[in-house]
């Protein structure tokens, strides 16, 4: 993996912000991405999580978005997500088969991880930045705390993240937030209602500021 800091994570570190998508269905994913990066979540993280993602995937390439996937936990599964347009991936925690079939495409990988164990062991494999979940059960003054031991370390909370706490984790050490299903409501998005989510993304990145 390149040690420079890959385009989709530099969107990430701009925005301070990525869109996780968890979804039963995506009937839509070119206009669903669209609404997001339009609104200023320009990095787009669809799920494993969601059946048929690969093509939901494929199909969002021609979108506005930086499109990445997340939930990845095996190499087949980093393989196939590389391969459908993934431009950067992201596990639920650490996972080296993962990190190795991600580095030979030299394709960046967000590595969850929750512990000071578990952050070192992402860093040596290689992780962009470290997805820090539950981040939701700990709050924002974990962030104070990883701060001293890791201060370079990008650190990314996930789960239990909302426009009303968003900022004070950014405040607390983080250097992006994750906007959810607070953001991108499962049935808003089978129903395509791209006004809400539009509405709710651009709450989300107001409330960062």
């Amino acid at each position: 993996m390149s040690t420079s800091v890959s385009a989709a994570v530099a969107t990430i570190l701009q925005d301070r912000a990525l869109a996780v998508v968890r979804a039963t269905e995506i009937p839509d994913p070119v206009a669903l991405s669209n609404t997001l990066a339009r609104s200023g979540l320009r990095a787009v993280e669809l799920t494993f999580t969601t059946p048929g993602v690969l093509d939901y995937l494929n199909a969002a390439a021609s979108s506005d978005a930086v499109l990445g996937m997340g939930t990845v936990c095996t190499a087949d599964q980093a393989k196939a997500a590389i391969a459908a347009g993934a431009q950067f991936l992201v596990t639920p925690g650490v996972r080296p088969e993962v990190a190795k079939a991600a580095s030979g495409s030299n394709i960046p990988v967000i590595m969850g991880a929750l512990t000071p164990t578990e952050i070192l062991v992402a860093l040596d494999l290689g992780a962009a930045a470290v997805k820090i979940f539950p981040a939701g059960a700990f709050g924002p003054r974990y962030f104070k705390d990883l701060r001293g031991p890791f201060p370079e370390v990008s650190l990314i909370p996930s789960g239990g993240v909302n426009a009303g706490n968003a900022a004070e984790f950014l405040a607390h050490g983080a250097v992006a937030v994750t906007a959810g299903t607070d953001v991108v409501p499962p049935q808003a998005v089978a129903s395509g209602d791209w006004p809400d989510i539009a509405s709710r993304a651009a709450a989300f990145v107001q409330s960062l500021n």
